[in-house]
């Protein structure tokens, strides 16, 4: 499968898309270096998710219902281009677009191919202008029935070492709830940024904060400012925040992972992961990545 690639021409940033998943794999600003981390032995040829870019999760991040594929069926089938790419002063982009019956693959529970009582049709658009990146998500629930649902940018950005907390780090989640998934405990985030020092896997939620915006220090002069914002039925949400890196151990368990890619790469995913009310009519949320 062909890269699809976004160029800004007055710029030169540019961004490639995988149309399977509608993964963004690459983003290059104007004058910078790629923001975005892939393994060096992800599958590209649509036999499994893109291990690295954007991957997009609905209707489930995780598992938490056993009978349907982890993060759901976006980032494992294939996205068809609509419209027509543009190319402006501002800004140059495109949308992909995958209705729920093209969805073929790893669907199940009660969105089973077979047997669901839901239908819907989710785009893709993908914006990049001289600094920045800007994904947005689109669902329109085209069934006559509301459904329930998480959703989520799983956004890997390349650093220039996961390790050194002066080269990588995330700032901006002071008075978050934290959730880690590794050692179950539950706090409040004091003022100091999350580091990379063992096998992390934690959801930061904030219900009296609807968008999301967050620093992540990619390199000793580089960084990336991460900004989401969501709503269903026009009603805004709080967007959670994601930090994942799995370090040593889990690195060596993934087959699509290089053992010591862990070191280049740190997740930092906006989600519409808790207190979401079912859509009736439509869900939009918005990702911005900025090169600082």
């Amino acid at each position: 499968m062909n890269l699809i690639s976004v160029t800004h021409s007055k710029s030169g940033t540019t961004a490639k898309v995988h149309p399977f998943g509608a993964t963004v794999v690459s983003f290059v600003p104007s004058g910078k270096h790629e923001v975005l981390f892939l393994s060096n032995i992800a599958k590209m040829d649509g036999t499994k998710a893109i291990r690295g870019g954007i991957p997009l999760v609905f209707p489930q991040f995780g598992r938490p219902d056993s009978s349907m594929p982890q993060h759901g069926f976006l980032r494992t089938n294939l996205w068809t281009v609509v419209g027509e790419p543009y190319d402006t002063e501002e800004a140059a982009g495109l949308t992909l677009t995958l209705p729920l019956k093209q969805a073929v693959h790893s669907r199940g529970g009660k969105w089973s191919l077979d047997e669901t009582a839901f239908d819907c049709v989710v785009s893709f658009h993908v914006q990049v202008t001289e600094a920045s990146l800007v994904t947005t998500l689109t669902i329109d629930n085209t069934g006559s029935n509301p459904f329930d649902f998480q959703t989520l940018q799983h956004t890997y950005l390349k650093v220039e070492n996961a390790l050194d907390p002066k080269k990588c780090n995330v700032t901006g989640l002071q008075g978050y709830e934290c959730e880690d998934k590794i050692t179950d405990e539950t706090y409040n985030l004091g003022p100091e940024p999350v580091i990379i020092d063992c096998n992390v896997d934690r959801i930061y939620t904030n219900k009296e904060k609807k968008n999301l915006g967050v620093k992540v220090q990619t390199g000793a002069e580089t960084s990336v400012q991460v900004e989401a914002s969501g709503t269903v039925d026009g009603q805004p949400i709080a967007i959670s925040g994601v930090v994942w890196n799995p370090h040593e151990e889990k690195a060596k368990e993934m087959s699509d992972f290089g053992d010591e890619q862990y070191k280049e790469m740190i997740c930092v995913e906006p989600g519409m992961l808790y207190n979401v009310p079912a859509v009736k009519k439509k869900v939009v949320f918005t990702q911005t990545l900025t090169a600082l």
